[in-house]
């Protein structure tokens, strides 16, 4: 078959692998009919998550289900799904409480209660580095689905591709740093990030019933896409101190009631930026992270959907502590969401698939990343068909 294959620090291309097979008597065999390009993708093209060795990535993907090991029951021949991101087993601990990112059977070999650097990891995750389970992803024709009575979902006739797909990361994971927000009605909430996951957070907030959404983002092209799909007010980042300035003033002083940061350890940095990471031995910034933590008001919740893998020692526990904030994190519980999202997209009350600037056919996946990585052509979201 054909898939985007990682082979190192932006070298990604379109080659010959083998097919899929099912392993074990839980998995499913999906013939994927869409596809997507994520942001965190890009951590492990940029090489700033390792990876030795070549893996097929990806991990937003919906499909046909072609064939089922003997242990499935719920799933048949030609039925089609959504595959939520995170591999999990559904009868563990942590799947037990609807924590499927901490799976203790997903992931053997790198798995525990750490949470180190390079070991003790999570459950395991799509496409997403030998460390995170070392499974094939979705940016393929075919996938192997692992426990797949447990993850996939079946979509009804009546929803596209592109109305169903970010049902499998990007929209479980805006919703949940909403949730972590304990957003109940009335709020004002920032979101720092206007990619596709600040978006759908945006999406989720007004669902919740937030008051206001703001959003902040460096690159007036991506603002333009929030404002038209999420109708949120917008920030241009210049600087942290006048981002903070502008989100005190909408709301009294005090700072918004919630913050969520959905940009992660790369942000854009200008050569101060990445002569601290050098001097201070750290991989990429916090400087989004302590801007939220300015901006939202005491005893406000801060919550925190971009990608971390690295310590940080000027992290600021003083204002943590001063402030009385609460700080929430982590992998999104995508299957905790999907069943009330999927019915969110199926009654009309959110729309996903207009967030997508470029649809491309998976042999020119390569292409997709580079504009996304880069910026270029306006790029915002980007969505493969095999």
């Amino acid at each position: 078959m054909k898939a985007l294959v990682f082979h190192g620090m932006k070298d990604v291309r379109v080659d010959n692998v083998d097919d899929p097979e099912i392993q074990e008597s839980r998995d499913a065999i999906i013939r994927v009919t869409s596809t997507a390009i994520c942001g965190s993708d890009l951590h492990i093209y940029n090489g700033s998550i390792p990876q030795p060795r070549p893996m097929v990535l990806g991990h937003e993907f919906m499909g046909i289900v072609e064939e089922v090991g003997k242990g499935i029951t719920n799933l048949k021949r030609g039925d089609r799904v959504v595959v939520p991101f995170p591999i999990a087993c559904g009868t563990c601990f942590f799947c037990n409480h609807d924590l499927p990112g901490h799976c203790e059977n997903s992931n053997p070999d790198h798995y525990g209660p750490e949470g180190g650097l390079l070991t003790e990891k999570g459950g395991a995750l799509f496409g997403y580095t030998d460390i995170y389970g070392g499974y094939n992803g979705g940016q393929a024709e075919y996938v192997r689905v692992p426990y797949a009575d447990f993850g996939p979902r079946v979509i009804p006739d009546s929803l596209t591709d592109e109305q169903a797909l970010f049902l499998t990361d990007i929209f479980p994971t805006g919703y949940s740093g909403i949730d972590w927000g304990e957003v109940k009605g009335g709020e004002i909430v920032a979101i720092f990030g206007a990619g596709p996951v600040g978006i759908m957070a945006a999406k989720s907030a007004w669902l919740r019933g937030a008051a206001r959404v703001v959003i902040v983002d460096t690159l007036p092209y991506r603002l333009d896409k929030a404002k038209a799909s999420a109708n949120v007010e917008t920030i241009l980042w210049e600087d942290a101190k006048s981002t903070v300035e502008q989100i005190r003033a909408l709301s009294g002083g005090r700072g918004a009631d919630v913050c969520v940061e959905a940009v992660g350890f790369e942000p854009d940095r200008d050569l101060l930026d990445r002569a601290k990471a050098v001097v201070n031995f750290e991989k990429g910034s916090i400087k989004v992270l302590e801007a939220c933590m300015s901006a939202v008001r005491r005893g406000g919740i801060v919550s925190v959907l971009g990608v971390y893998s690295s310590p940080f020692d000027n992290f600021p526990i003083h204002q943590f502590f001063d402030k009385g904030i609460t700080l929430r994190g982590g992998q999104a519980p995508a299957q905790k969401h999907i069943d009330k999202l999927l019915q969110y997209v199926v009654e009309g009350k959110v729309v996903l698939d207009d967030i997508i600037t470029h649809r491309l056919p998976l042999a020119d996946a390569a292409h997709g990343y580079d504009i996304f990585r880069n910026k270029k052509d306006n790029c915002v979201k980007v969505v493969l068909k095999p």
